[in-house]
């Protein structure tokens, strides 16, 4: 299908991948994001090699590299903080690194300003109220009265995704782990080579992400689901890294910036049924949401984006498009999600433990080969 008028609800980082691999194919893209200041939390997110790939297939590697900073190696340790592995990884193209930490805010400014350059429209502060498939097209009516027609609709709008409840009404709803996770962004060790993972009820990781900067990750069971304010987020993240080991503890000492600590449940979806109805397609965590204990939530964003736009060029309908699309895709990200949760249900006893470092061989092995 070759000049298309595509609409896609979400300005993150599946809306924004997509908006640049449909743009480079010929499409005229409208991305909306409902905040009007299209702003994302100051931590990092990790990278590995199969998402570099895919940045390489998007023309948008060399910004990526220059954002972020890479390594090569896991390594992991017990609550003492004993170093027990450190796991190299396998770069799966010549020249990437294997891992590659970058800060959120760098990363959504490289996807922003290459999206808008490659010819996308960005509208912010819209919702869409209306999604009316006709069969040949789709009406969309927005939260500011305006509406428009498109001939797809591709919906990244997140794990809370109104679009799905909207077009797939049976598909399965989030469900909430158990457990939490605090970030928190420090002065980054000039030693500071890998992911450095801390087993136990806590587990705490450190992740490079600039030639300075790092970012602790920290996961804590929380039964209740509570919400905290963001006055005193720093003192209860100090307080969740009690008893961990004495290298994390001395960290914590330094978590006084309140509006620093970035606190997140933990939830977790898929939709093992169709990804998408006519002509309104759902892609990222609106269909496969999972835990960050794999570090590849993001990265199956983007697998999906350059995916989709594969098919949508490769086919005559959107019907053979989709289709395809979530064949390529669902038991890759099936299998993230699942073992994801099992690592997670494993550290607050709701599953038997899980060997991290065997878990994380396994997921490069895994994300290794072609998608």
């Amino acid at each position: 299908m070759d000049n298309l008028r595509i609409l896609i609800i979400g300005g993150g980082i599946g809306g924004l991948t997509s908006a640049i691999a449909l743009c480079r194919d010929g499409h005229a893209v409208t991305v909306i994001e409902r905040d009007p200041t299209w702003s994302v939390y100051g931590v990092g997110i990790i990278q590995q090699s199969n998402v570099l790939r895919a940045a390489q297939a998007l023309g948008i590697l060399e910004g990526y590299l220059a954002a972020g900073v890479g390594f090569d190696a896991v390594e992991i340790f017990i609550p003492s903080g004993h170093k027990v592995a450190r796991v190299p990884g396998h770069p799966v193209a010549p020249g990437l690194p294997v891992n590659l930490g970058i800060g959120r805010p760098a990363l959504h400014a490289l996807l922003g300003d290459t999206a808008i350059a490659a010819g996308a429209e960005v509208r912010l502060g819209l919702t869409a109220q209306i999604l009316d498939d006709t069969g040949a097209a789709v009406n969309a009516t927005f939260s500011d009265g305006s509406h428009g027609t498109w001939d797809l609709v591709i919906a990244a709008d997140g794990v809370h995704s109104t679009t799905r409840t909207r077009v797939l009404p049976e598909a399965q709803a989030p469900e909430f782990t158990g457990q939490s996770v605090w970030r928190y962004n420090f002065p980054r060790p000039a030693d500071l080579d890998a992911l450095q993972v801390y087993n136990g009820p806590t587990g705490v990781g450190l992740v490079p992400i600039s030639e300075s900067l790092m970012y602790m990750y920290v996961t804590t069971p929380e039964p209740d689901n509570p919400r905290y304010p963001t006055e005193g987020l720093a003192a209860r993240m100090r307080a969740k890294l009690a008893g961990t080991a004495p290298a994390i503890q001395a960290l914590a000492d330094t978590i006084t910036d309140d509006h620093g600590v970035v606190y997140r449940p933990l939830e977790v979806n898929l939709v093992t049924g169709p990804w998408h109805k006519g002509r309104v397609v759902l892609l990222g965590d609106a269909v496969h949401a999972t835990t960050p204990h794999l570090g590849q939530g993001a990265g199956m964003a983007i697998e999906d984006s350059v995916v989709l736009a594969q098919e949508i060029a490769a086919a005559d309908t959107p019907e053979q498009a989709f289709a395809a699309y979530r064949d390529r895709r669902f038991e890759r990200c099936r299998y993230i999600v699942e073992k994801s949760l099992a690592i997670c249900h494993g550290q607050i006893g709701k599953g038997p433990p899980v060997d991290n470092a065997a878990a994380t061989a396994e997921m490069f092995d895994v994300v290794a080969q072609p998608i």
